[in-house]
């Protein structure tokens, strides 16, 4: 397994971008350039959405987002932010839903990326990290499931960790402290696929945060911009190597208790999405460890 890992893997990740994809369509209509996260960052937040077949959950989770960040916004005038709406080669109608939060806050505070073919929710994470312009970057799912709001819970993890090596830090929000109401209405079934997954994570990859999926987590530039540099996991378990590599880079991360609600319509297929998760920490930890995967640099094209 050893060898086949070490074999079939490249030292780098793939980290290009479709012509397409160098451009986001504005509220006019026009084609602008995406911004690099190499350039000074212009704004205080960015919010990278990953979206993929989300034209109903969408909304809820746009109108929720938008209404926090607006009204802080009106309260701290020197707040400045961006939603960035990934489209992950939907094959329905989400980036136009999308496109109409863009017309309605401006392009300049709302912006949609339409990816050309589709990435995994990894892929189209490190996407709209590639192009967004925060001081700090918030990863939110497209489902709404963690309080908008609680982002000042992350923000308070993500400063409690001052000072930032290299102006490097994550605070990941965690659903750990609800594990107990979810197993009571979770079949056997899939509470054993929990429990096996988590005994996997910390076994092989990730040993200090309890809940490594929680899709709510907040980068500096910095440490965003050297963990998916490196990240080669583009589908589900990309969440596990990103701390995997910031845990190599030495990166302080917080783990913090958010309010979580499951909505129903989640892409995860319970045993097949599970057995792919198992196999890719499995090569996360062999091909890191045998050097086959690399802790480098790299910038996007």
């Amino acid at each position: 397994i050893c060898m086949i890992a070490h074999v079939t893997a490249r030292k780098m990740p793939t980290l290009h971008r479709h012509e397409k994809e160098k451009f986001f369509v504005n509220a006019e209509g026009r084609k602008e350039s995406v911004p690099s996260i190499r350039d000074p960052p212009t704004r205080e937040l960015s919010v990278v959405v990953p979206s993929y077949n989300e034209e109903e959950r969408l909304p809820l989770m746009m109108d929720e987002a938008l209404d926090y960040l607006e009204k802080r916004q009106k309260r701290d005038p020197s707040f400045t932010y961006e939603v960035i709406v990934v489209d992950d080669g939907s094959k329905d109608q989400t980036t136009k839903v999308a496109m109409k939060y863009c017309k309605k806050y401006g392009s300049d505070k709302v912006r949609v990326l339409s990816l050309v073919k589709n990435r995994g929710k990894g892929g189209a994470v490190r996407m709209g990290v590639f192009s967004s312009r925060g001081k700090k970057i918030l990863m939110a799912d497209a489902d709404g499931a963690t309080k908008f709001a609680d982002i000042e819970k992350v923000e308070e993890g993500l400063k409690n960790l001052q000072p930032w090596p290299n102006q490097m830090a994550i605070s990941c929000g965690s659903r750990a402290h609800l594990e107990k109401d979810s197993i009571a209405k979770r079949s056997y079934f899939r509470t054993l696929l929990m429990y096996g997954f988590h005994f996997l994570v910390w076994f092989l990859c990730v040993k200090e945060i309890r809940d490594t999926q929680c899709g709510f987590k907040l980068l500096t530039r910095e440490a965003a911009s050297r963990t998916f540099s490196t990240l080669h996991i583009e589908r589900w378990a990309f969440d596990v190597e990103l701390l995997y590599i910031a845990q190599c880079l030495r990166i302080p991360i917080a783990e913090v208790a958010v309010n979580w609600t499951e909505i129903e319509g989640s892409k995860l297929v319970p045993f097949w999405s599970w057995l792919q998760m198992g196999r890719d920490l499995l090569f996360i930890r062999l091909r890191y460890m045998t050097g086959a995967w690399q802790l480098e640099t790299r910038k996007c094209n």
